[in-house]
Formats: structure tokens, sequence, C-alpha cells
């Protein structure tokens, strides 16, 4: 039984006959029917069947298996007893598994007693697991497959405008290219409370999209809003790094270490940039000697980029830093 012919309307008796009357196995059956057409009802009023008559086994069944096709039978298991919260948060998790299927799609995600009951923070929290995986999503094709997720955001935003979740939800649009729908979800947020995640979000985005300035003035509004925050001290120091102006990066980063003086990161930017601008040896060797506990090899190595381009910095230094980028 292939899963075309599932999707096209076999009955649930016919399923259960082909898996031998194991619920568990019908569930998988049913699920591949989902993934072959994830708009045709037929295969969700099945798995809908399967649950009424098969709950027990099933709930026991499919906690155990932890496979995808069981993550998302539970997603609309939890949809048919009313969890939606729960519902979303799996059906994240298998979007970010497998983007390449319109699991949105399913007719319950768009269905308005689900985007009636759905909690913004739920919904945050199923943006960022399909993120997970790193995938590309800034395609036309992904755009029209998450179009339904596209959709859940502007319902649930306006319905539920909190804004630390509305900025969460906001990473999705942006992965996918949809940088006025990232915005508007902060615009969205800000008409009910400025918080500071809203202006890293939209700092985020604008940095997507290459526009250092409003970058810049983005995480500026999240300093205001958190001037205690050394992660933002050091974001606005990279920044300005990138602008080519590094004594406001050497000082941001100096800020920073004024509330989180053991942060590595922040000791070894503002290392690079005091190197870059003045040629100091003693800050090169500081940085030499921090390079090794930084866990992110490709921001070590712009570091030392930065560095090495210090005026009048002796050769042997520079070497040695140099040998680090390519151990």
């Amino acid at each position: 039984m292939s899963n075309q012919t599932v999707a096209a309307g076999v009955s649930l008796a016919g399923v259960m006959a082909h898996c031998g009357g194991s619920p568990v196995v019908a569930a998988e059956l049913l699920v591949g029917a989902i993934a072959s057409a994830p708009t045709a009802p037929e295969p969700y009023a099945a798995l809908a069947e399967l649950w009424q008559a098969r709950r027990s086994e099933l709930e026991g069944g499919l906690e155990k298996h932890g496979s995808l096709s069981a993550v998302l039978a539970q997603a609309h298991f939890c949809f048919l007893e009313g969890d939606m919260d729960n519902a979303v948060m799996a059906l994240g998790s298998v979007t970010g598994v497998r983007p390449d299927v319109a699991w949105g799609a399913a007719p319950w995600f768009g269905d308005a007693r689900f985007l009636g009951a759905v909690s913004a923070a739920a919904l945050a929290e199923a943006c960022l697991r399909t993120l997970d995986y790193g995938h590309d999503l800034d395609t036309d094709e992904m755009r029209e497959r998450f179009a339904p997720w596209f959709h859940a955001l502007d319902v649930v935003s306006e319905r539920d405008p909190v804004p630390e979740s509305l900025a969460a939800m906001a990473r999705l649009p942006r992965a996918c290219g949809r940088y006025d729908l990232s915005f508007a979800l902060c615009d969205r947020a800000d008409a009910v409370g400025r918080v500071m995640w809203t202006a890293v979000a939209r700092a985020a985005t604008w940095r997507v999209m290459g526009d250092l300035d409003q970058t810049a003035a983005a995480l500026e509004s999240a300093l205001f809003l958190d001037s205690a925050n050394w992660s933002l001290y050091l974001d606005l120091a990279d920044v300005r790094a990138e602008q080519g102006d590094f004594a406001a990066a050497a000082s941001l980063a100096g800020q920073g270490l004024e509330y989180e003086p053991h942060e590595i990161s922040l000791r070894a930017a503002r290392a690079a940039y005091r190197t870059r601008l003045s040629g100091s040896s003693d800050d090169l060797s500081s940085l030499i000697a921090l390079a090794p506990e930084l866990a992110n090899t490709t921001y070590r190595d712009l570091l030392i980029d930065y560095a090495c381009a210090g005026p009048k910095l002796p050769r042997r230094l520079v070497a040695q830093a140099r040998r680090i980028c390519t151990n």
C-alpha cells in the first residue's frame, strides 16, 4: 500500500489490515501519506479515527518510538485533545528536521480552533524549533512551504501580542527572507511595550539585510533598555569594527567587561580592536593567549585578521597569531 494510495482515501480498516493490526505502524503509514500530500484530509481523518479507537496503545507506543512519524502523529493527537501548545511545538520539531515537506499545510494548522487557542509563547518556541538544524530557508520554495506559518504568526501575534514571544517569532520569517514580516512582528511588539529582545530582533534583521547603520541603531536601543547586558556591548562592538570604527569597538568591548570581566569573547575582542587601532604588541600577545579559549573559530579568526592589520606590529608576533588560524 503506497502513501499516495492512503492519501487518496483508503479506510482505516484497510490500513490496519496492511500493517498487521499495529496502531503504531498504522500511524507511521498515515504520516507517510501526509508527507506525500500534506493538504489531503483523508490521512488526518484516519489518524483521528485511529486515536479514538486505539488511544491507550498509541500513547505508550508512540512515546517509546520517538521517530519523526511518532512526533508528527502526536502533534495531530494533541490538536484533537485541544492541547494546541504541544501540538504546535511538536509540529515545529518535525518541521525543523524535514523543512522540505509542507507540514504546516495540515488542515488543523490553519483551523480557527487552533489559531484561536495556541499561545504566543508556544508558537514562538515552535518557530525556534524549525530553525534547530540550520537548513537554508531563504528560497522561494521554502517561503511557499512556510506560508501557513506566516499566517499563524500574523493571527496569533495580533491576538496575543507578548513582546518577548513576538521577538522570538521574528526569527523564522527572517530566516526565510520575509524581512517585512519580521519587522511587522517587532512593530506589533513595540506597540505593546518596548523590550530589549525586540530591539535585538530588529538588529538581527537589519544585519542580515546588510544595513550596518540600522543594525547599530537597533543595538543602541537594546542597550538603552538593558544597559548591563555584556553581550549587547560585544554585538555592537563587532558592528562598529565591521564599520571600521575600531576606537568605538574597543571602547564598547571595554564597557562590556565592566559587567562581565572574565568573559573570554569580550577580552579577546577588546585586545583585537585595540591592536588594530594602535598596533599594541601587548594587546596582540593577549589575543594570542586568549585565542585557544574561543570556541567559535570563525569569530576567533576574524578577530585575528583585524588585529594583524594593526600598524607597525612585529612580524614575528603577527606570524604567531596567523598560525593559530591554520591550526
